[in-house]
C-alpha cells in the first residue's frame, strides 16, 4: 500500500486550528497520520483546510423543482400546498432523470463544501406504483450518481406506507413511494450488498404518519435495522402534531420515545415543533437532530430552540433537503441568524468553550453529520476519509485573516463561494471552483429539464 503526504499551513483539527500540518494518506483515500511540524518539503494543500460537511438529509429529486413553487395559492401557502407541487414534480421522474438531476445536485453540494450526503429517498417505483425491473432501479440511479461525480453517499431507502396517522391508504401520487415491509427489507438487503468506503446504507422512516406503529415494531425488530443509521422526519409542521396527539394521544417527538428505543443510530430530521421535555429526551438519547434552515424557511416550517438542545448536551447536523440552497455555509449561518431573529442576540450558538459562532457551527455540523451519516468522515484525523476543502485564502473576506477569524469569515461574511478545492476520499473532484466533469453534467442535466418541464 503506498501513502502520499501533503502539507497545510493551517488546518481545522478536531482539537482547533493547527499550524504547519502534515497529513497522510493511504492508496484507498484513509487518513493514516496527522502530525505538527515544519515540512516544508511535502506538496502544500493550501494556507486553510478545513473538513468537508456531511450533508444529513437531501431529497436529490427536489433540486430541479427549487423555484418552482414560489408563487402565492388562492388560499395561502404553507408546507402542504408545496407538497402538492412536489406530488406533481415527483410524477413525471423516472430512473434515467433522477440520475441526470441527482449528479448535477451532488456536483453542486460538492463546489460548496459538502463532502457527502445522507440521501432521503423514497421515490422507489413508476408513477402507478408499478416496480421497476429491478426493483431497486430509482435507488441504483442515485448510487451511480454519487459514484459518477465523487462523492460520499449515505443512502436511506425510506419506508412510506400509509397516508396518514389515521391509517389511510396512500394516494394514488403516493403509490410509487409504498413497500410492503418484506419488500422494503428486500430493497435494504440487496442495496447493503454494494456498500463501501464512501458508501454505506441505513434505512429511514419516512414519518410518523406514514409508518403504522405495528409495521414499525415489526421494521425495528428485523436484522436489517439493527446495523446502520436510522432517519426519519419528524415534527415538522404544527398540522402533523395535532394530527399526532389526536390518533396518538402524544405529540410526534413524545411518542417516538415513549414507544422506540432511541440511541445514538438515529437522526431526526426536522424536530422543528418539540416542547421542552422533548427536547432533553432526545438529547439524553444521544440522537442526532438534522436541521435544514434554507428550507425550513422556505417552507415556513419555524425555528427549531436550538440553544436549549446544545444546552441539554445534543447533537445537531445540517442538511440542504430541497436544495434551494446546496451551500452549506448558508445553512450555518440561517442556523445562527434565525436563532438571533427569534432570541433578540448574537452569537447565540456559542459558549464559553468555544467562543466563535463561525468555529462552532462547523464543529457541530462536521461532529453531528458524521453521526447521521454513520460513516467514518467529518474529521482530519486519522481513521477517517480524506474528505476535506481548501479554501480561496486570496478571497477578499479572507486576506489578513488568522485561522482563529477563518471559520467566522467563512460562514458570516459575504456570499462569494470559498471553496477552491474539494477532495473526497482523497481525490480532488472540485479545482477552482469547479466540479471536474461540470459541462458533461449540466448537458445531462439540461436535457433531463427538458423531458420534465417541455
Amino acid at each position: 500500500m503506498s501513502l502520499t503526504r501533503y502539507r497545510c499551513d493551517h488546518a481545522f483539527l478536531p482539537s482547533g486550528w493547527a499550524r504547519d500540518v502534515a497529513i497522510t494518506i493511504d492508496d484507498t483515500g484513509w487518513i493514516t497520520d496527522v502530525r505538527h511540524d515544519d515540512f516544508e518539503q511535502l506538496p502544500s494543500l493550501g494556507r486553510f483546510v478545513v473538513p468537508g460537511i456531511p450533508n444529513a438529509h437531501s431529497h436529490a429529486f427536489q433540486f430541479a423543482m427549487a423555484g418552482l413553487a414560489e408563487r402565492a395559492g388562492p388560499a395561502g401557502d404553507d408546507f402542504w400546498s408545496w407538497r402538492e407541487t412536489m406530488y406533481r414534480f415527483a410524477g413525471r421522474l423516472d430512473p434515467e432523470t433522477l440520475h441526470a438531476i441527482a449528479a448535477m445536485a451532488y456536483a453542486e453540494m460538492l463546489c460548496h463544501g459538502y463532502t457527502s450526503v445522507c440521501e432521503f429517498h423514497y421515490l422507489h417505483h413508476a408513477p402507478d406504483g408499478s416496480r421497476y425491473a429491478p426493483p431497486s432501479a430509482m435507488a441504483d440511479a442515485l448510487i451511480a450518481a454519487a459514484t459518477e461525480v465523487g462523492i460520499g453517499l449515505t443512502l436511506l431507502p425510506t419506508l412510506y406506507q400509509t397516508a396518514g396517522f389515521d391509517g389511510a391508504l396512500l394516494s394514488p401520487r403516493q403509490l410509487r413511494f409504498g413497500h410492503a415491509l418484506d419488500e422494503f427489507v428486500a430493497l435494504v438487503s440487496r442495496l447493503r450488498g454494494g456498500d463501501g468506503d464512501d458508501r454505506a446504507t441505513g434505512l429511514a422512516i419516512h414519518s410518523l404518519r406514514a409508518a403504522p406503529p405495528a409495521a414499525l415494531a415489526a421494521l425495528l425488530e428485523d436484522s436489517v435495522a439493527s446495523v446502520g443509521p436510522i432517519h426519519i422526519h419528524i415534527a415538522e409542521q404544527v398540522r402533523e402534531v395535532i394530527d399526532c396527539l389526536g390518533v396518538r394521544d402524544a405529540r410526534p417527538v413524545e411518542w417516538l420515545l415513549a414507544n422506540v428505543v432511541v440511541d445514538p443510530r438515529w437522526c431526526l430530521v426536522h424536530a422543528t415543533h418539540v416542547a421542552d421535555v422533548e427536547v432533553r429526551g432526545i438529547a439524553d438519547a444521544g440522537a442526532v437532530v438534522a436541521l435544514c434552515p434554507t428550507t425550513e424557511a422556505n417552507l415556513g416550517d419555524g425555528v427549531f430552540p436550538l440553544r436549549a438542545f446544545l444546552d441539554a448536551g445534543g447533537a445537531i447536523a445540517v442538511g440542504s433537503d430541497s436544495h434551494v440552497s446546496t451551500s452549506p455555509v448558508e445553512e450555518l449561518r440561517w442556523l445562527e441568524y434565525g436563532q438571533r431573529l427569534a432570541t433578540l442576540s448574537r452569537n447565540v450558538v456559542a459558549g464559553a468553550d468555544r467562543p466563535s459562532s463561525g468555529e462552532t457551527l462547523w464543529h457541530e455540523a462536521l461532529v453531528g453529520g458524521a453521526q447521521a451519516s454513520g460513516r467514518r468522515i467529518g474529521a482530519l484525523a486519522p481513521g477517517h476519509r480524506a474528505d476535506w476543502l481548501v479554501l480561496e485564502d486570496h478571497a477578499p473576506v479572507l486576506i489578513g485573516k488568522e485561522s482563529a477569524d477563518v471559520l467566522d469569515a467563512l460562514v458570516f461574511a459575504g456570499n462569494r463561494n470559498l471553496v477552491r478545492e474539494t477532495w473526497v476520499g482523497g481525490r480532488r473532484v472540485v479545482d477552482h471552483g469547479r466540479h471536474r466533469d461540470e459541462p458533461r453534467l449540466a448537458r445531462g442535466y439540461a436535457a433531463a429539464l427538458r423531458s420534465l418541464l417541455g
